[in-house]
């Protein structure tokens, strides 16, 4: 391979996507020696083929097209000399909140950047670009076990969520300007939509102060959540939009709700956004559209900087056909939409994911992985897990302390997909009949008709009949 393909190569591998099979293939091709799917070796095998092709084109003087060549192997190497300071940098600052950390090894990292050709602005951008992919790579894939398809499909969307799906467009023009993006997530109780979201919320770009020798904010800070569901309608707006003093009876001192709360830098996260009014939602989309709020009782408008990410166990189709959730809300929401696959489907996709996610919670839970078989063998045989992973997670604890996992019999006989398969063993159904509760199974985990009808291969509209028919009866 010529040095020109080589670096052409290697730029798609710089800006690419980690999780995507795609960036794995080429991967396999310019390091043989990276095993594919392994996100720690593929940085050192191919790291080390990198230096030696720069070298001899940075011993030249440079014309702009070749400049623009080599440019992203610089930043390659670049990043990856400062990875292990970087996620030693991290692990310090999960461990603690308050005021940035100092980092004292960015005056190297940028003076590296800008022996190598960058303006010392540019350096200092990248550097705050490095600190960013590292946080991401953290989050989506340390703190998200699970190794089957859907999880890395899930890692992949949630990737392109925050650096878009090119990430030359997103460094070039988009870096400082995601907050217009937000984002909906979708799947059932107990699945991690909260894990997803903060996965999201806490990998926003960040700047780096050079005069100060730190990042602008601590990312575990940047990151608001709020559970709609738990407040009472009358107290829902004061929690999200603040009151002042007065503004209502009880109103004894002022009171910043989360939009004001939420860092320019971050996210805010509103879990369960399903249950709102109608009101509020008319509101939020204010927000949404103007960037600006008022508190309860106040006049002044504040700006609001941060990103917002939605989530619901909804249908939102049913909501929205019903009435109870705005057209225009849902279609400012929906920049991206995320389903968080089941329990039910990665173990159906991957027979090792139940004893790797049991391993991990076992490990957290207990500190040592020697009580990992133990809670597997008392773990119920074809469970339908309607909790998900939260309820592996209680089936774990009620294990360790009592040595055996009953399943409760009145979650289990409501739950509406395990009548589903207690009837489809009976052979109770007739071919309609499965079709529809097929359908309407599917519809409550993917939450649109549209999806439905991808994984089923029905027209949309027919996809509609089949789940409003299944309902009725």
């Amino acid at each position: 391979m010529s040095d020109r393909e080589f670096f052409v190569s290697l730029a798609n591998v710089t800006f690419g996507n980690p999780f995507s099979a795609e960036r794995a293939a080429l991967i396999a091709k310019l390091a043989p020696g990276a095993k594919p799917g392994d996100l720690t070796q593929d940085r050192e095998a191919l790291a080390r083929l990198v230096r030696p092709r720069l070298e001899p084109w940075l011993s030249k003087k440079l014309s702009a097209e070749e400049r623009r060549l080599v440019e992203p192997a610089l930043l390659y190497v670049g990043y990856h000399r400062c990875v292990p300071q970087l996620d030693a940098h991290i692990e310090r600052q999960a461990r603690q909140g308050g005021a940035p950390l100092a980092v004292p090894f960015g005056d190297e990292a940028i003076g590296d950047l800008v022996r190598s050709g960058f303006s010392e602005e540019a350096a200092a951008r990248y550097f705050a670009f490095f600190f960013q992919l590292r946080r991401a790579f953290y989050f989506m894939y340390r703190s998200m076990a699970g190794e089957c398809e859907s999880m890395r499909r899930l890692r992949e969307s949630l990737w392109n969520n925050v650096f878009t799906h090119d990430m030359r467009g997103f460094e070039a023009a988009l870096w400082n300007r995601m907050e217009d993006f937000s984002t909906l997530i979708l799947g059932e109780t107990g699945t991690g939509k909260g894990q997803v979201a903060a996965a999201i919320g806490r990998s926003g770009f960040i700047p780096y102060l050079p005069a100060e020798r730190r990042f602008a904010a601590n990312f575990t800070e940047t990151f608001i959540a709020i559970n709609l569901s738990q407040f009472p309608e009358s107290l829902i707006e004061s929690e999200l939009f603040g009151h002042r003093k007065g503004a209502f009876t009880g109103a004894i001192d002022h009171h910043e709700g989360v939009l004001e709360r939420c860092d320019a830098h971050g996210a805010l996260f509103l879990d369960e956004i399903g249950e709102v009014s109608v009101p509020v939602q008319i509101k939020l989309l204010q927000v949404l559209q103007e960037r600006t709020f008022a508190p309860v009782g106040g006049r002044e408008r504040k700006r609001f900087s941060g990103r917002v990410i939605a989530a619901t166990n909804q249908p939102l189709d049913r909501l929205r056909s019903e009435g109870r959730f705005r057209e225009d809300f849902f279609y400012r929401l929906c920049s991206d939409v995320i389903r968080v696959p089941t329990l039910r489907e990665r173990i159906a996709e991957s027979g090792a994911e139940l004893s790797q996610l049991v391993r991990i919670l076992v490990e957290r839970i207990a500190g040592t992985a020697d009580l990992v078989d133990k809670v597997m063998e008392s773990l119920p045989k074809d469970h339908f897990w309607p909790g998900n992973v939260r309820e592996l997670e209680q089936a774990a604890r009620r294990i360790l302390l009592t040595g055996r996992y009953t399943p409760e019999a009145a979650a289990a006989s409501s739950d509406e997909d395990a009548m589903l398969i207690e009837k489809l063993r009976a052979g109770e159904l007739t071919a309609a009949e499965l079709l529809a509760r097929y359908s309407a199974m599917l519809h409550r985990r993917l939450g649109t008709y549209a999806e439905v009808a991808k994984r089923t291969g029905l027209d949309p509209r027919t996809t509609r009949k089949y789940v409003e028919g299944a309902r009725s009866g």
